[in-house]
């Protein structure tokens, strides 16, 4: 599935700034003086003119003020030459600040990764990153060798990107990337991953739905099974009654020694 087309924004932590649009007023009625990163982003998705040109302060910066004169014609941009650059791209400038907007849902990871990015726009297999869980029961987490195997390769203007300057510190201190986790199960628990693909079960049945897939998802978070919600039965996922919803569904067995040993 491909990238969802929302304009480009620069990543809040470059610390790009803007004058807003003169349009944008706060609840009090003045106009803010500065607004960075998404907040940026979202302030120019209306049809509202700058109060003056606006000039690029870092390529990721330069792609999204020209997304926003495609949008908005009559905005009036500047993009200095050393910016004016085809890398880092528009869609990953976009996906690495959407992955680290503290407004979505989910916990903000180490790295801002987007699984829409990855999964979505490159059509990466879940399996190619997550290695080895068609086999055991864990899912595991891919090593900074196997992210380095890809990265290592893309054009070096990729470095201005924070989370790729990040991902190769750990690389260079030989260093695991601490992720959050977003998907939890009690100790007592056994959930085995090799079992459930064997069965034919879709990464999203768990860890996305048909609404919010994985594949478009740039910050992940545990998706709720809201279609049930209308049966009044257990709709957050990964408890014991969504899980024997599924068993059911599936005439698969609901033995306490399934899951329970």
């Amino acid at each position: 599935m491909l990238l969802s087309g929302v304009a480009a924004v620069a990543a809040a932590a470059w610390g790009v700034s803007i004058v807003a649009p003169a349009q944008a007023e706060t609840a009090a009625g003045e106009h803010p003086t500065e607004l960075t990163g998404i907040d940026r982003e979202r302030a120019y998705d209306s049809d509202a003119h700058a109060e003056s040109a606006q000039t690029a302060t870092s390529v990721c910066d330069a792609q999204r003020l020209k997304a926003a004169k495609a949008k908005n014609p009559a905005l009036e941009i500047v993009i200095p030459p050393e910016f004016d650059r085809q890398f880092p791209s528009l869609a990953a400038c976009e996906s690495h600040d959407l992955a680290w907007d503290e407004e979505a849902e989910g916990p903000m990871q180490p790295i801002p990764f987007s699984h829409a990015h990855h999964a979505g726009l490159y059509e990466i297999e879940c399996l190619y990153c997550h290695s080895g869980t068609d086999r055991s029961h864990a899912a595991g987490m891919p090593s900074v060798e196997l992210c380095m195997g890809c990265h290592a390769n893309f054009p070096k203007e990729y470095d201005e990107l924070e989370g790729i300057q990040i991902l190769k510190q750990h690389w260079e201190e030989k260093t695991p990337v601490q992720w959050e986790q977003i998907h939890r199960l009690p100790e007592h628990v056994q959930f085995r991953h090799n079992r459930h693909i064997s069965a034919g079960l879709d990464c999203n049945t768990c860890h996305g739905s048909a609404a919010e897939p994985v594949e478009e998802a740039h910050k992940l978070r545990l998706v709720p099974d809201t279609k049930w919600w209308a049966y009044g039965l257990p709709t957050q996922k990964l408890e014991m009654g969504w899980c024997i919803k599924c068993h059911r569904q599936e005439g698969a067995s609901q033995d306490c020694l399934t899951c329970h040993y």
